[in-house]
């Protein structure tokens, strides 16, 4: 008995605890667990990593769509304020050029309202002051149809017709937006190519006014408009008045109007003539420059004779109808062709100035070196 137990103790010792199947079953459902846990805990951390990834691809589209609405809001505000300041260096370059056509143009207004001439005196025996009164042949509303609206419409149909030569040679023409709406390129030259004309013909009236009313020269028809009655009584058969100045004198008028008795004192220079002069010579120069239709040689210079034969016609007419003395024609007729020639060539673009490839003075020694080389080739 004793042997056997110390038999059992030995191998006690010697051999490992067995654990009960309860036991065995605890345990493998812990290690089930745990290895779920683990699983779970994976799949949690690779999704979560997966959504930090994709997160900021989303804040960044977001914030990239923000960036580029902000830009294009700026663009468009941009544009709109360059179109706000392009319509409005537009409204004050044309109100700029209309204050300064009414500031010439005004004048000629108050002059024909208000002007009073200076008083010049006559001798009863000037036979220059004989004439009989005659209507006008060229009347004033003729002058300014000829004088305004044929050359109106001449500028409208070279302009167009450039504009139509530009686009079948293939030059694409400069556009123009105001207010939201194209402007084409012709309109634009009509504009300027009329204001300077328009300015010019301002200029040229006014510039003849003045003098008419400084010098107040008398028309050939004093006599028959006036019927002057010197003091006393008398008048130019009387021969207390042979072969004296007179300037102390009253008008009858009988059969006169006011507007006549004005402008018998209006002579010097030709109203007409200038007017007349200016427009057609202006015109005449405008077509040299931009008429350019090759389907005629001769018909620009047609064209440029008869509206010089039609000033020339009007100036001659003054005479004929006693309206003007020969050199009142002949100052007015020079004033309109000067007016005519400085606007065409120092106001207006078309005959633009080149620019001068060598200065007048020399501007080192090795100019001046050339110049006296030059000198001594030609002596």
């Amino acid at each position: 008995m004793r042997n056997s137990s110390r038999d059992e103790l030995a191998v006690a010792e010697t051999t490992p605890l067995r654990r009960s199947e309860q036991s065995e079953v605890t345990v493998t459902a812990t290690n089930l667990a745990s290895n779920n846990n683990n699983n779970n805990n994976h799949v949690n951390s690779s999704d979560n990593a997966t959504a930090a990834t994709l997160t900021p691809n989303y804040n960044s589209n977001g914030n990239n769509n923000g960036e580029q609405q902000q830009q294009q809001q700026q663009q468009q505000q941009q544009k709109h304020k360059k179109e706000m300041d392009t319509n409005k260096r537009i409204m004050w370059r044309v109100g700029l050029d209309v204050l300064i056509l009414l500031c010439v143009g005004f004048p000629i207004l108050l002059f024909y309202l208000f002007g009073d001439s200076y008083k010049r005196g006559f001798f009863c025996d000037d036979e220059s002051l004989m004439h009989p009164f005659k209507e006008s042949t060229v009347r004033s509303w003729m002058l300014y149809i000829i004088g305004l609206f044929i050359p109106a419409l001449v500028i409208l149909g070279v302009e167009l017709n450039q504009s139509r030569l530009s686009k079948a040679n293939g030059n694409a023409p400069r556009t123009y937006m105001f207010m939201g709406y194209e402007i084409p390129d012709w309109l634009i030259e009509c504009y300027k190519k009329m204001g300077v004309f328009a300015f010019g013909a301002a200029a040229s009236h006014l510039t003849t006014d003045i003098a008419k009313y400084s010098i107040g020269r008398l028309r050939p028809h004093f006599m028959a408009v006036c019927q002057p009655q010197m003091p006393g009584n008398t008048d130019c058969s009387n021969p207390i008045n042979a072969h004296k100045y007179i300037t102390d004198f009253e008008c009858l008028g009988v059969g006169s109007t006011p507007r006549m008795l004005k402008e018998m004192r209006l002579s010097f220079p030709s109203g007409h003539s200038s007017f007349a002069f200016y427009t057609m010579v202006y015109l005449a120069l405008y077509l040299q420059a931009r008429m350019k239709w090759r389907g005629s040689q001769l018909l620009r210079h047609f064209l440029q004779f008869l509206f010089i034969m039609i000033a020339w016609y009007t100036a001659m007419s003054r005479v004929s109808d006693y309206k003007h003395h020969w050199s009142d024609v002949l100052a007015g007729s020079a004033i309109g062709v000067a007016c005519a020639l400085i606007v065409a060539n120092y106001v207006s673009d078309l005959f633009p100035s080149q620019q001068r490839t060598k200065p007048y003075l020399p501007r080192s020694s090795q100019d001046l070196s050339q110049m006296h080389s030059s000198a001594v080739i030609t002596h």
